[in-house]
Formats: C-alpha cells, structure tokens, sequence
C-alpha cells in the first residue's frame, strides 16, 4: 500500500511519515520522510501515538497501535480500507484478543485473507474520504 499513500499524498500536496525499526528506502522528494526508531517493544508504536493528532491519518492494521492512535485524536485507517472508529474499536480489539486466545490454545483460525485489487480500490476510496473529511472545517 506505500505506492498507493504516495501516489495520493502527492496528489494532495501531503507529507507521508514512515515509521520503522531500521531504515528502508522511501522514494526521494521533501514530503516523505522515514522516522527511524529504537528496536524496542512497540518504540515505533510510542512514536507513532507520541506524534498523532487531530489532523494526521494513521494508516495500520495493528489494531491495538488504532486505538491508541484515535485516543490521540488521529484518524485510523486499516490498509484493507476499513476506518477504526471509537464506536469499532471495541469491537475490533475483543476479536484481536479472542483470536489471540485461540492461537495460544492450538486452535487455528486461518489468518487473514489475501489482500485482492478490492481491497486495494476499497483502501484507496477510504483514503480519499479520510483526506476530505480531515480537510473540512470543523462544525
């Protein structure tokens, strides 16, 4: 999904912030940059949600990084197009711990399913969305 957050992020004149655990090539211009964190246990996590904000898009499937990011006051986007909101992150962190549950007890669930162009079409129209609604004025 990076190209797909680039493409749009130029489109709309946006910055594009990866964050990471070790340096990755990002394509060159001024408006993508990489933050390069400590390997900790959830250091890009912590920077992440240290730096989220009312006027960024969080873009993750890591469901409990969404949460926190939506009490920051971002808005979440999953990368198969789905928006994290406070009314489905309940939600969507109870099924993450019951599947989490069932892995730790030798009960396999399947994983996710393959990501296909509808996913990537549905991403792409929620990302558009996102970036209206985050433009809007308040009110």
């Amino acid at each position: 999904m990076k190209q797909e957050v680039y493409r749009v992020a130029q489109r709309y004149g946006l910055g594009v912030t990866l964050v990471a655990a070790s340096w990755m090539r990002i394509p060159d211009g001024p408006d993508i940059t990489i933050e390069v964190v400590d390997q900790g246990f959830d250091a890009a996590d912590d920077w992440i949600v240290a730096h989220a904000g009312p006027d960024d898009i969080v873009i993750t499937a890591d469901i409990p990084l969404a949460a926190r990011c939506l009490a920051a006051g971002a808005y979440v986007l999953g990368p198969t197009g789905r928006p994290f909101t406070e009314s489905n992150i309940g939600d969507a962190l109870a099924t993450r711990n019951l599947l989490s549950e069932m892995r730790s007890a030798g009960i396999e669930s399947g994983g996710p399913l393959p990501f296909n162009p509808q996913d990537r079409s549905r991403f792409l129209q929620a990302l558009d969305r996102a970036i209206h609604a985050q433009r809007r004025p308040p009110g």
